[in-house]
């Protein structure tokens, strides 16, 4: 028989649990298994099973790494059932193991957290309704430097509309990252995307939000960069709603042949 490394209930040791930073999100060597829909999901069994009946995530904290940010949330959050999700599985186990060990030292807290290891890139409307998410979070993500690895980036144009699908109207997105170029990268690609909008930096509604100082301050990355004198750069977007404008014509296949108004005149 096999000990573990760690027993279920007692605090791991993040030295067991590194792994390398850097993986390939778009490979196909790793199989995860995922719902074919989000209402095959069962939350509560498997990840919540002391919090409220309707456990479905509504913070998503994505790339979550050793879940410092995760564990800030649960208590800054207390209504909000709260979701990491990390693609590597030592360090999605340490998350694991360290909300199993928090909730055990604090009877009743932490309940409504949990971590999970799956591809955010590929899966994300398998698991959450469109519109069920109120919060996502995306902090210190791999910049992926080289060119040809862009695609591997966690913003971007394609994947924003799927979080857009997933957050509710008015649903916040933050972004925080140590690379001035990656950060550019961000306010470009959300600038530019119809569904949402940027919130001030210096807007009272930031100023007052704890989310926005707990991801300057209780990830890991965080705080290595602190411990450095590194600069960080962050931006906060809304989930604006869907307008259908009357004077544009919406097509389908009923009517795609049709001719447009000025060939009609």
């Amino acid at each position: 028989e096999v000990t573990p490394i760690t027993t279920e209930g007692d605090m791991p040791q993040k030295k067991f649990y590194r792994q390398r930073a850097h993986c390939n999100p778009l490979s196909h060597n790793d199989a995860f298994d995922y719902p074919l829909q989000p209402d095959l999901m069962d939350w509560k069994e498997t990840h919540y099973p002391d919090w409220k009946e309707s456990s479905v995530p509504s913070v998503l904290d994505i790339g979550c790494g050793f879940g410092g940010l995760t564990v800030a949330l649960s208590t800054i959050l207390p209504d909000e059932t709260i979701l990491g999700m990390e693609i590597r599985a030592k360090v999605t186990e340490y998350v694991r193991l360290r909300i199993l060990a928090l909730r055990k030292e604090v009877p009743g807290s932490y309940q409504n957290a949990s971590v999970m290891r799956t591809n955010s890139m590929k899966f994300l409307p398998n698991y959450f309704p469109k519109g069920s998410v109120q919060k996502i979070f995306f902090c210190f993500p791999d910049p992926h430097f080289k060119r040809k690895n862009h695609p591997r980036r966690i913003v971007s144009e394609r994947l924003l509309s799927e979080y857009a699908y997933v957050l509710s109207p008015g649903a916040k997105l933050y972004t925080i990252t140590d690379v001035k170029e990656l950060h550019e990268w961000h306010v470009e690609k959300c600038d530019s995307h119809p569904l949402f909008e940027r919130i001030p930096d210096n807007s009272e509604e930031l100023q007052k939000d704890p989310c926005v100082h707990a991801m300057k301050t209780e990830t890991e990355e965080g705080k290595k960069v602190e411990r450095n004198g590194g600069s960080k750069y962050y931006a906060v977007y809304r989930r604006i709603p869907y307008e259908i404008k009357k004077h544009v014509v919406q097509w389908d296949v009923d009517n795609f042949f049709d001719p447009v108004e000025e060939e009609r005149e």
